[in-house]
């Protein structure tokens, strides 16, 4: 297996274009990662890789390796999931990604019982409401919160997860009840934002009579972290959009209340993403389907709550 490791080292290489990174992503060292690429550049005798103390470039060897290596490990990952589908026993690690807020509710929960279910299958769960790049991070399936992008990737839809504007009764008492999107915008109320490297909500999209409208909504605190602006929210520093699930237990109690209710946000949809050459795998599968159902049983009723009029 030393040869097909040694594959799998370059690819990752190649991809995040970083030894040190690779390494992290195999759960090694860089100095074995920079090992398993000598070993490669020896036994094809070419250099695979042009490195300086800045930069690590694929040579023109190493660009046209590439392709034919990622199709040897699909090949082999195939073959593996082939076996493993016809003995009922998948095994190996999973790596997964999901929003924080997704993740901490539904996914991790789950994880011990899909642990105890299929033993022989190991999860390496990340957590971050960043844009992931599934491919490019190596990852087995991804859970996504929003817009999804046309891509190569196997879509699973998940739910579609009602949203609402709210914000704690002492901002409300200080700055006052908006009706609409519009008075956030004249009353320059302070909204609380998602805002991280390749975010693409710096507007709010809100449902209104005439169809959906793009507000441009302003405010002075903004956090890479969802839990963040829901703690923001309930310490009345301002207004928060977020998934009904998220907040559902403090629009209960009271300590959150539904503004702008005139006009809603649109619905974001929840769903599950895996490389086309990952789907198949029984352990991608057996994960998917667990997951997807434990989801859809945490969010039932969750659309229930009177939280937003409808325009």
């Amino acid at each position: 297996m030393s040869y097909v490791n040694n594959i799998r080292m370059f690819l990752r290489v190649y991809e995040l274009g970083s030894m040190s990174a690779a390494a992290r992503d195999q759960r090694t060292s860089p100095a074995v990662a920079s090992s398993r690429i000598a070993e490669l550049e020896k036994h094809l005798g070419v250099r695979l890789f042009n490195r300086t103390t800045r930069a690590l470039n694929p040579t023109e060897h190493g660009r046209l390796f590439y392709d034919g290596a990622a199709r040897i490990l699909q090949t082999i990952d195939e073959a593996e999931a082939e076996v493993m589908a016809a003995t009922q026993s998948p095994r190996g690690t999973l790596f997964v990604a999901a929003p924080l807020g997704v993740g901490r509710r539904f996914i991790a929960p789950a994880v011990p019982g899909f642990k105890r279910d299929y033993p022989q299958i190991d999860i390496r769960l990340r957590l971050s409401d960043r844009v992931i790049d599934v491919t490019g991070e190596g990852l087995d399936l991804a859970f996504h919160l929003g817009p999804l992008t046309d891509s190569d990737l196997k879509v699973r839809v998940i739910a579609d997860c009602p949203r609402v504007l709210c914000a704690a009764p002492a901002y409300i008492a200080a700055r006052g009840m908006p009706a609409d999107g519009a008075a956030l915008v004249r009353d320059r109320h302070d909204c609380l934002n998602l805002r991280f490297p390749g975010a693409k909500e710096f507007q709010w999209t809100l449902q209104t009579p005439d169809g959906p409208k793009r507000y441009e909504i302003t405010g002075p605190l903004e956090s890479d972290d969802g839990d963040v602006l829901t703690g923001w929210a309930l310490d009345g520093a301002g207004i928060v959009m977020k998934p009904i699930f998220e907040v559902a237990d403090h629009l209960r109690s009271g300590a959150l209340v539904p503004v702008a209710t005139a006009t809603p946000p649109l619905p974001t949809q929840l769903a599950c993403l895996s490389p086309s050459r990952k789907y198949r795998d029984p352990k991608v599968q057996r994960f998917t389907e667990v997951m997807i159902a434990h989801c859809k049983e945490a969010l039932a009723g969750l659309d229930t709550l009177p939280v937003t009029a409808q325009p």
